[in-house]
């Protein structure tokens, strides 16, 4: 067991968007970078990705994961990216052993590192030098489970170990409105201001936005909504709500609001600014491209 220490590693929930966030500059990729640099260097990253949603609870165990490019319609630059971040096969066992009775198989060749990981943290640990482990997101279980998941994880952060969900609180691609690049609809923005409530308020209290009026338009697939429970268990187990990093909409139907927990990073200081852009929907619709 890695060695505990006195202070406690942040923790964050980044909204990620397109993936076309990894090859560009913007507020949300800046506000990413400053969350970067303002963390003490983790021993490992422990992230949870919408991308990886399945039905077993599973953590990546192999030495050297692979980029996974798990996408479709984006150009040729960002099917080359590749993240060359080690994996760490001791933290994967850690992570079985500490949310016991929950049981965690290790992956050892299955996964590796997906969009929804690799996106953000080729701007928040851009030099790919601190090993990187990957939780999967059980598609079978109710939202109490993952906030209590995310509450069993906080030992790792005494041990060094920076937790990231990465997803979006608001994400319809069947609602994608190409005329509204930095707005959000009205029910998208009553989604992310209950989100926002529940997080910087009561955090343990998330799991219950499943019932808020706009939530099926909000997450018509929970997959991308799951990864900020984590957070959201993180905060109560820590009895500190969780702070805004950055908030902003794209197209109507996402929201990239981020946030963090205990980092002490300076928050962005709003504005304007588009996020990653979209295949061209003449193209390729955009709930074909697993964004």
């Amino acid at each position: 067991m890695a060695k505990t220490t006195e202070s406690l590693m942040p923790a964050a929930f980044l909204g990620h968007g397109s993936p076309m966030n990894a090859l560009e500059t913007n507020r949300y990729t800046e506000a990413w970078s400053r969350f970067g640099a303002s963390v003490p260097k983790p021993r490992a990253i422990l992230v949870v990705s919408a991308h990886w949603y399945v039905n077993v609870t599973a953590v990546t165990a192999m030495a050297r994961p692979r980029t996974i490019h798990d996408f479709f319609g984006f150009p040729p630059a960002l099917f080359a990216v590749d993240y060359p971040a080690a994996g760490d096969p001791a933290l994967a066992e850690e992570v079985a052993e500490i949310v016991k009775p929950v049981h965690v198989g290790l992956d050892h060749d299955g996964w590796g590192i997906d969009h929804g990981t690799w996106s953000v943290l080729v701007h928040a640990f851009p030099n790919a030098d601190v090993p990187v482990v990957q939780l999967s997101i059980d598609a079978r279980k109710p939202f109490d489970f993952h906030l209590e998941l995310g509450a069993r994880l906080a030992p790792l952060r005494a041990r060094g170990v920076l937790i990231v969900g990465s997803g979006n609180v608001v994400h319809n691609l069947g609602a994608i409105e190409w005329s509204r690049p930095q707005a959000g609809f009205d029910w998208a923005h009553r989604f992310d201001e209950a989100a926002h409530a529940a997080l910087a308020g009561q955090p343990g209290d998330l799991p219950a936005l499943e019932r808020h009026p706009d939530f099926k338009r909000a997450a018509p697939t929970p997959d991308h909504f799951i990864p900020a429970l984590y957070l959201a268990g993180l905060a109560a187990a820590a009895k500190c709500p969780a702070e805004v990093l950055v908030e902003g909409y794209a197209f109507g139907s996402l929201s990239m609001t981020s946030y963090t927990l205990a980092a002490g990073c300076r928050p962005d200081a709003g504005g304007d600014g588009p996020s990653g852009d979209l295949p061209d929907p003449a193209v390729l619709p955009p709930e074909d491209t697993n964004i």
